[in-house]
Parts: structure tokens; sequence; C-alpha cells
């Protein structure tokens, strides 16, 4: 039998996979969402125990498939990255949250419905979640040298730019 993650990423192979798996997918992103709220609600808390045990405490029911995909989601964020492809209902897991990377993660993943959780107020300091952000989106600037007309062609010619590449 496949892993959990193997049964969640199967759901994204292809368009006909997708659009067969749409209800699931609306269901994750709820549940998703259900979870984080639970999370924040204790952000001292770190999550131990079993897989099947965890998926109980964080609202996702009986949904193995939908967890295994949470955790993938959160796995970057985590202090210690857990090894998902070995995870079963039995295996022990310790989920120790960074809370700034996954603030980070969620707005790289664009999830509006989740960085927008109230909750984020009372862990991240408002004016610290704005630093954060002009951090992240600084840090997403392309910023390229021009090359002068007089320098060397970056071809490799041994030309100047103006005389090779740079010729309009």
């Amino acid at each position: 039998m496949s892993s959990y993650l193997e049964q969640w990423n199967a759901m994204f192979r292809d368009q006909q996979s997708q659009q067969q798996n749409m209800a699931e997918i609306d269901l994750y992103y709820k549940l998703e969402t259900e979870a984080y709220e639970i999370i924040l609600a204790e952000p001292q808390k770190v999550w131990q125990g079993k897989f099947e045990d965890l998926r109980e405490d964080l609202g996702f029911g009986k949904k193995s498939v939908i967890f295994a995909g949470f955790l993938e989601g959160i796995n970057s964020s985590l202090k210690e990255e857990l090894d998902l492809d070995k995870v079963d209902d039995e295996t022990e897991l310790k989920i120790e949250i960074d809370f700034e990377k996954l603030f980070i993660a969620m707005h790289e993943a664009k999830a509006d419905w989740l960085y927008g959780i109230k909750a984020w107020n009372d862990i991240i300091d408002p004016e610290k979640q704005q630093e954060m952000l002009y951090e992240w989106r600084q840090s997403k600037i392309v910023r390229v040298d021009r090359i002068g007309r007089n320098e060397p062609c970056p071809c490799g010619s041994g030309k100047k730019y103006k005389n090779c590449c740079g010729k309009s």
C-alpha cells in the first residue's frame, strides 16, 4: 500500500485527477483553516503523539490522506522536519512550529485565508509582521547590474559591449 503522502500527491498528478478530486481539495482547504486556527490558539504547545491522534486533535477526523497533505505543507515551517514518506497511523510525530517561518510560507503560497487569521496578531506583533513582510518582499526583488557601454561584452568575444551585443 502506498503512503498517505503518495496518495495525496496522486490527487494532483494530472488535470483529470484534479477535477475528480475537487471535493477533496475543497475539504482540504476547510480543514486546513480549522487546523491552523487550533494551532494558533495554542502557540506555545508542541504537538506530539501518534499520527492518528494528532489527526483527530487537529480536526481532520479520519482523513489521513488530507492530514498528510497538511503535514507536507507545514513541514518546512517546523523546527525539525518530518520524514513524511514513512508516516503511518502508528508513527510518533512531533510538530514544533517556527511561527515566523510559517507566516512567511503562507505569504509565499499566497494563502490569504491563512495569513489573515486574526490569531496571528497575538503571536506575532503586527509591526513585526509588516517588518518581516518588507524583508521578504525585498528578498524577492531581482537587481541586475547594468553593463556599461565601454565594458567588455559578457558573451566573451573580447569586444566592447557597444560594438557587440549592445549594438542596436
